[in-house]
């Protein structure tokens, strides 16, 4: 782990002399500090070596064209879409799932991003404690908060915020991204009819749907559904059959994930004897979406066109 052996010489070298004062550069940012998830966590320079974990950290960064600032990606959720594939092609792969505290401390990153707070445990990428300690900061997509500092119900506005503050972490300008965020968002013609929709990401026995205040009720929303488990204060949560055979809706919106496919889900809804009688497993009413757009980040406003979309070709009633 190198950046572990390097700690005790700085320790020592601080208690022997004083730092220096840091040159005058007018051009320099300021240090930034920034309560995430109800962590402080400073900057006193732009990050230069980042490892991402989860699609959204990693896929925020590439549309910020900070790509050559990734020294590490771990727990991806699937490929990045076509325009960012080209600088996603060279980056180093940690770990397929949650990287060990070793294998990040080995990547010698001064920041680690996350998409989910909780990969920053002992038992995955480290407590954010013990990262500040041997100087790398921590960060986790503000949406993605648990303990503090989640949205009382994600909308653009606050997506479009977290956008702006990863960029003055990065001191880069986003404007051209947002302009572009905000302009296929102003273009998107929502459905009409009362459409009804069930979002589920994972689960059988118990499915595992999007809830009431995350990316998928802003998606359903936008897009002009309304979520069957709207009513739920959560992102995500378990449901029950049940629930979804009273309701009956019209459209089925199915998380595609590597570990837990579309196609399995359909397999499942069209075997099973209770839910095979859903109205929209009868006349094939599937909207399929991958995984890394199904979450808060710089895909959400392109899973809205596309959900409409599919919605558009389908048997609709």
């Amino acid at each position: 782990m190198k950046r572990l052996a390097l700690v005790p010489a700085v320790l020592l070298l601080a208690g022997c002399a004083a730092p220096a004062a840091p040159a005058s550069t007018p051009d320099a940012p300021e240090p930034l500090t920034l309560s995430n998830c109800g962590f402080e966590v400073s900057f006193d320079a732009p990050p230069e070596r980042v490892v991402t974990i989860k699609s959204t950290s990693t896929e925020l960064l590439l549309a910020l064209g900070l790509g050559d600032r990734i020294v590490g990606t771990a727990f991806q959720d699937g490929p990045v879409p076509d325009e960012w594939a080209a600088d996603a092609a060279g980056l180093p792969v940690l770990a397929e799932r949650m990287p060990s505290q070793e294998v990040v401390y080995d990547a010698e990153p001064d920041l680690v991003f996350s998409g989910w707070e909780s990969a920053f445990s002992a038992e995955g990428a480290g407590e954010r404690d013990d990262l500040a300690a041997l100087g790398v900061a921590t960060y986790v997509q503000p949406a993605a908060c648990q303990s503090s500092g989640q949205p009382q119900k994600l909308d653009f506005e606050e997506l479009f915020r977290e956008v702006e503050e990863v960029a003055r972490i990065f001191d880069v300008d986003a404007t051209a991204l947002l302009d572009a965020q905000r302009a296929e968002l102003e273009a998107i013609d929502p459905l009409d009819g009362g459409l009804t929709a069930l979002w589920w990401s994972s689960g059988t026995d118990t499915p595992y749907v999007g809830a009431g205040i995350g990316a998928p009720q802003l998606v359903l929303e936008t897009a002009g559904l309304a979520n069957i488990a709207g009513d739920v204060d959560a992102t995500w949560s378990p449901f029950n059959w049940e629930s979804v055979l009273d309701a009956d809706p019209d459209v089925l919106v199915l998380v595609d994930a590597t570990w837990n496919s579309a196609q399995k889900k359909i397999d499942y809804l069209t075997s099973n004897p209770a839910t095979a009688t859903l109205s929209a497993v009868v006349h094939e009413r599937f909207v399929i979406l991958p995984f890394p757009a199904t979450e808060a980040g710089v895909r959400t406003v392109s899973a809205v066109t596309s959900l409409v979309e599919q919605v558009r070709g389908l048997d609709l009633p």
